[in-house]
């Protein structure tokens, strides 16, 4: 899947072209059994049954990847979770950031199958992992949903709740051929506010307070007729 990201600490630069062939999805990569847990028990509370093991990888389709600003979805069941996005360029890492937007329902019965039902949606701005590493700990993941017709804070938490980057790369790479130009990779979540719930809208975001800066995105959903 053809990605474009333009690297917000080199404006002159012309924007990151990439083709994306490999795509995983890290669930389950928080560092704090409690944290985990709860995560799991949300995931319970709608029907979704525990995880066979933390961390758990899950191979998508790479064509599930978009970058427009509104998506498809089967029904009204579906919801966001803003993941960090990692993949691998000429040689280096660089993050984004991205929705693992599931089915809802779907999860249930399965949840590799509803991962892979629904688009991904990925921000067009990155930045170069090395400008960050060293403060991973201190980013600050947040997302917002449209309820009520307003917008309420669905998701916020530091990444130091989740396996730093190196940890989940090792550990998938175990059995897995190491990372190479098209692989990408989504790195987990924190947990919903108030619970996981459907939204029409959804706007994600990455800051960065050290350097003062932030990678956002935000897309729209249009829910296509349940045909049965």
């Amino acid at each position: 899947m053809h990605l474009a990201f333009h690297l917000l600490s080199e404006a002159a630069t012309p924007p990151v072209q990439i083709e994306v062939d490999r795509l995983v999805i890290a669930g389950w990569t928080g560092r704090d059994a409690h944290a985990i847990e709860h995560h799991i028990g949300e995931l319970e509370a709608i029907g979704v049954p525990r995880p066979s093991a933390v961390p758990l990888f899950y191979r998508v389709a790479a064509n599930q990847l978009s970058q427009a600003d509104t998506v498809q979805v089967v029904g009204e069941g579906t919801s966001g979770e803003v993941e960090p996005f990692l993949f691998f360029h000429a040689g280096e890492f660089f993050v984004s950031i991205a929705s693992d937007h599931t089915d809802r329902a779907l999860e249930t019965h399965s949840v590799a199958l509803s991962k892979q039902i629904c688009v991904k949606p990925v921000a067009r701005t990155a930045w170069r992992l090395a400008e960050v590493l060293d403060h991973w700990d201190t980013l600050v993941l947040r997302s917002w949903i449209e309820e009520d017709g307003e917008s309420r804070l669905y998701q916020e938490g530091l990444l130091s709740a989740l396996r730093p980057p190196a940890d989940l790369l090792a550990r998938y790479g175990a059995g897995n051929p190491p990372p190479a130009e098209g692989f990408a990779m989504t790195c987990g979540t924190v947990g919903a506010i108030g619970g996981i719930r459907p939204s029409a809208s959804f706007r994600m975001e990455l800051g960065d307070p050290r350097l003062g800066r932030s990678i956002s995105h935000a897309y729209r959903c249009v829910a296509l007729p349940v045909v049965a």
